[in-house]
């Protein structure tokens, strides 16, 4: 089990790396700007039953690899930093036509039914969610403090519990405020600059951990 020192930097890194919208949340917002808050918390239910796979594979698969071989870990963790530099450059330096216009944006409706399975499969082929568990989570996992494969459970369930909570506020949130969602491009250039920084930061913090 992590210690408590470690439990807390890995809630502020993972609250830091949560509420930097990636495709799960962008997508809970849309649902919830489009049909209001109900189907924001079906969208957010759906999204964290995908998380599920990405729990169940970290447990069995980075245990595995931080047991077989450092180099792999290290590999693996740079891989992470391109992807969140990668990511925040391209927040920083985008400018398309949504963020661009201010007139209201028009979304179809959805069943409940299919925004929590499309919820499911956004967070299940989401790359942002993948990148945390495989370069992300394994440096808070301590070798010294008993079998890794617990710790990475414990970290992943946490991360799960933050996740939901972090994802259910942007859902009530963004159905409070629909209408000015759908009519502001200036707020949604705003929120790219502020995740363009976030995630250069969770780069540069990354760089410095080890296995």
């Amino acid at each position: 089990m992590p210690d408590l020192s470690t439990l807390v930097l890995f809630c502020t890194a993972t609250l830091a790396l949560l509420l930097v919208p990636g495709p799960a949340v962008l997508y809970i917002v849309t649902r919830s700007v489009a049909q209001g808050r109900s189907a924001g918390l079906v969208s957010v239910l759906g999204v964290h039953a995908g998380s599920v796979v990405h729990v169940a594979a970290a447990t069995l698969g980075i245990s595995a690899l931080l047991a077989a071989s450092a180099t792999a870990f290290t590999v693996v963790k740079y891989v992470g930093v391109a992807y969140l530099l990668w990511l925040g450059l391209r927040k920083l330096v985008r400018r398309d036509a949504s963020t661009a216009e201010e007139g209201p944006v028009e979304l179809p409706v959805q069943s409940r039914r299919r925004l929590f399975w499309e919820g499911f499969v956004v967070n299940v082929l989401n790359p942002k969610t993948a990148i945390f568990f495989l370069a992300f989570l394994p440096p808070f996992a301590d070798p010294s403090r008993g079998p890794v494969g617990p710790q990475i459970l414990v970290l992943g369930l946490l991360w799960m519990a933050l996740g939901m909570a972090s994802d259910g506020t942007y859902a009530l949130a963004s159905a409070a405020l629909a209408d000015r969602l759908r009519r502001s491009g200036r707020a949604r250039r705003r929120l790219d600059v502020g995740s363009g920084l976030v995630y250069l930061g969770l780069a540069a913090w990354l760089t410095t951990e080890k296995a």
